[in-house]
C-alpha cells in the first residue's frame, strides 16, 4: 500500500443484505464504487458460521475475482455471557480465536477483530482476553494474520482499555497484535439517528452516546500499533458534509503522518431500503477528494 486504502464492511448494509440485497449485490455495489477492500461480519454475513459450506466459499472466492475485491477484516466475537450461569474460560476463549484465524485465513482475510464480551460500559474487555489471545499469537503469526481489538465509543485512546492494550503490544513484540480504531470515537456533534429504542432520561441521551471529541494529538501518538480504521459514520449529506465526523482532520492526521492501511466504511445511520449503500456511496465521494 502506498497510502489509506478505501474498504467497505457489510454492516453498513444491515437490513438490506439477504433482504433486498444479495451478497453479489452488495459486492458489485462496493466495487461499482471504486473500493478495492470488503470487510465482513462473521457470525452475522457468513451462512452456516462457524461452518460454511464449501458451496458458499468457492462462489465467495468466484465473486472475489469477479468484483475485484480483496477481503480486508473478518469482525468475530468471543461470546463471554455465551452461558447466564457461568462465564467464558480461557480456554475456550482462546479456541474461539484460534477457530476465527482459521477461518479468516481460508476466505483470504488479513485480520480479525475478536470482540470481547465487557464488564462495563466503558467497554473494559473480559479479564480472560490477554492470556486468550496470548496463547493464540503463535497461530496468527503462522497464519499471517492480525488481531485487532476494536477501539469504540465510549472508550477514547486515552483510557486504561486502550492502553492495556498497547501495554500488551509493547510487552509481546507480536506484529499480529495490533488497534482497530472506529472514527466514532472523534465524533464532533451527537447524532441520535439510527439509535431507536434508546431511551432519553429527562431529555439527555446516555452517556455513550455523547461525542467522545478525542483530539487527533491522541490519534497521532498511537498512529504506529494501528492496523486498521473503521470509518464510522451516520450522515452525509447531499453537499457531502458530515456533520458528525471531523474527516479533513482525520485525513491530514494519516497522510502527515505516512500511515499505510485500509479506511473502511461502517455506516450506522437509519435503516430505510438502500438507504446505507446511499450513505456508503456518499462517504467514499468525501474522503476521495480529500485524500487527493
Amino acid at each position: 500500500m502506498t497510502g489509506p486504502q478505501l474498504s467497505v464492511s457489510t454492516y453498513s448494509y444491515t437490513g438490506d443484505m439477504y433482504t433486498l440485497l444479495t451478497l453479489e449485490d452488495v459486492m458489485a455495489d462496493i466495487a461499482d464504487l471504486g473500493a478495492t477492500g470488503i470487510e465482513m461480519l462473521a457470525e452475522g454475513n457468513i451462512p452456516g458460521y462457524p461452518q460454511p459450506t464449501n458451496a458458499w466459499q468457492d462462489e465467495w472466492f468466484r465473486l472475489l475475482d469477479t468484483y475485484r475485491l480483496t477481503p480486508t477484516n473478518l469482525g468475530t466475537w468471543v461470546d463471554t455471557t455465551m452461558w447466564l450461569d457461568k462465564d467464558l474460560t480461557v480456554e475456550q476463549g482462546e479456541a474461539q480465536i484460534k477457530h476465527d484465524l482459521q477461518l479468516a485465513k481460508s476466505l483470504g482475510f488479513t485480520s480479525i477483530r475478536p470482540k470481547f464480551g465487557v464488564t462495563t460500559m466503558e467497554l473494559d474487555p473480559h479479564p480472560i482476553w490477554q492470556e486468550s489471545v496470548l496463547r493464540s499469537l503463535d497461530l496468527a503469526e503462522k497464519l499471517d494474520i492480525v488481531i485487532c481489538p476494536e477501539i469504540h465509543s465510549p472508550t477514547p485512546i486515552k483510557h486504561k482499555v486502550t492502553q492495556d492494550y498497547i501495554r500488551f503490544i509493547e510487552e509481546h513484540k507480536s506484529s499480529k497484535f495490533k488497534l482497530m480504531i472506529d472514527t466514532g470515537i472523534f465524533q464532533t456533534e451527537p447524532c441520535d439517528d439510527g439509535h431507536e429504542g434508546i431511551e432519553m432520561k429527562d431529555g439527555k441521551r446516555p452517556p455513550f452516546l455523547e461525542p467522545l471529541k478525542v483530539p487527533m494529538a491522541d490519534l497521532k501518538a498511537i498512529l504506529e500499533h494501528v492496523y486498521f480504521i473503521q470509518t464510522k459514520f451516520f450522515e452525509i449529506d447531499d453537499e457531502l458534509n458530515d456533520l458528525h465526523i471531523p474527516w479533513q482532520n482525520i485525513i491530514d492526521t494519516l497522510q502527515t503522518a505516512g500511515w499505510h492501511g485500509w479506511l473502511s466504511s461502517e455506516y450506522e445511520g437509519r435503516r430505510e431500503p438502500y438507504r446505507g449503500r446511499d450513505q456508503v456511496r456518499r462517504q467514499h465521494a468525501l474522503l476521495r477528494n480529500l485524500l487527493k
